[in-house]
């Protein structure tokens, strides 16, 4: 493939590469429910994904609705999500969702960014993972992975999580936001390494101006 010229050309050849790679990726939190997402994703903060999925089960068992969360006792969450870290102030977050989604939701996690943005604990990201992978809306989460491979790709030159879900909104269609950042995501943990980027074996290195020229890399 000729290397594509400008940041949308390559947009859509990574698209279509990430597509071929990785047909069937998936979100890491474990969930059953919209409910269950949010939460799991407001843990993930600062932690890994197989932490929380060590947690959550748990979590969903004592308090399996916004309502049962929203009237929990904060030292037992505390005790439950410990391990994740930071957990006073995730379980702050987390008991503070449980309560805004029953008192001006009717105990149900909306769809809206607008309005999920208001709930304690929810910026951009995590309300875009929910209106992602569980509402099937436009939604584009930038975590650590979608922001160095963005970089890495010259899809953006912005470093801050908004301006970059704003410049690859600009340049990928809606429909293929949430699927490009889990395809993202997925590289970065398999090839696309911050320390260590495997460029010998990138399936992404024909289009991509930083393959070969990164520090450390393979």
């Amino acid at each position: 493939m000729a290397r594509p010229r400008g940041a949308k050309a390559r947009a859509a050849s990574a698209v279509e590469l990430l597509r071929e790679l990785y047909p069937d990726a998936k979100c890491a939190l474990d969930h059953s429910n919209a409910y269950e997402l949010l939460a799991a994703t407001i843990l993930s903060a600062q932690s890994t994904d197989v932490r929380v999925n060590m947690v959550t089960p748990t979590l969903f068992a004592k308090y399996p609705t916004p309502a049962d969360l929203a009237s929990a006792d904060p030292a037992e969450v505390e005790s439950i999500i410990q391990s994740t870290g930071f957990f006073r102030s995730k379980t702050k977050s987390l008991i503070g969702m449980a309560q805004a989604v029953v008192a001006r939701f009717d105990g149900e996690i909306p769809v809206a960014l607008d309005d999920l943005v208001t709930l304690p604990g929810v910026g951009r990201k995590t309300a875009n993972v929910v209106r992602s992978v569980w509402f099937h809306e436009p939604g584009l989460p930038v975590d650590t992975h979608v922001t160095r491979l963005s970089a890495r790709l010259k899809l953006t030159d912005e470093t801050d999580p908004v301006k970059i879900e704003t410049d690859l909104g600009a340049i990928v269609p809606p429909t293929e936001w949430g699927d490009l950042s889990l395809r993202l995501i997925e590289h970065g943990r398999r090839v696309c390494d911050a320390r260590r980027p495997r460029c010998s074996e990138c399936a992404l290195a024909g289009i991509c101006p930083s393959a070969g020229r990164l520090p450390g890399a393979l």
